[in-house]
């Protein structure tokens, strides 16, 4: 059984591993979106990764049956993202157009097949108590990515550096939460 604090950090890793390259994306978006939208577009943003997040965890419920050490094994996504990052890292990144609310929410949905790919084995190893201190420290997570994004979204020297490095640092973060994956489901 994890400490508290071992599993706020935990948490963090993982929802901070798995929105960094969403990060600069979100705020490259609104760096492209009237401030008079920020707020439709980022709520529909919270929106996504709470779907996101009620997915993961009705997978995990359902993965209950199955003993946490096979669970573990579910690293092998965050490691094949990993190995995809590294692929394509020197690709040139995708261009980004403005978007409403609901095209924000819609592919908040469809770059999130890393999120639930992490968070699923990491809801399946914890208890209910602990699942549900994670769901906070994600949306405590999530409140600070939003209010993070649209601070930086006017700065778009920020934005650069986050897409020209990121790409190289996304492999390895993905990396690091496969490690994760197979600690806390005790599968190492």
């Amino acid at each position: 059984m994890h400490t508290v604090l071992g599993v706020v950090v935990v948490g963090s890793l993982a929802f901070v591993g798995t929105m960094f390259d969403n990060f600069f994306a979100f705020a490259a978006q609104l760096s492209l979106t009237e401030r008079t939208r920020f707020q439709r577009v980022s709520i529909a943003h919270a929106w996504g990764v709470a779907t996101l997040l009620l997915i993961a965890a009705g997978v995990g419920t359902l993965l209950t049956a199955l003993p946490l050490r096979w669970v573990g094994l579910l690293c092998v996504a965050p490691f094949a993202l990993a190995t995809h990052a590294w692929r394509q890292r020197l690709q040139p990144a995708n261009e980004q157009f403005r978007r409403g609310a609901i095209t924000t929410f819609t592919l908040c949905l469809a770059l999130g097949g890393d999120n639930i790919a992490v968070w699923i084995p990491l809801l399946r190893a914890n208890g209910s108590l602990h699942e549900v201190l994670i769901i906070v420290v994600f949306a405590l997570w999530e409140v600070l990515f939003i209010a993070g994004a649209q601070a930086i979204a006017g700065h778009p020297r920020v934005v650069a550096f986050g897409e020209r490095f990121g790409r190289n640092l996304i492999p390895w973060v993905y990396l690091g939460l496969g490690v994760l994956i197979l600690f806390e489901c005790g599968t190492l």
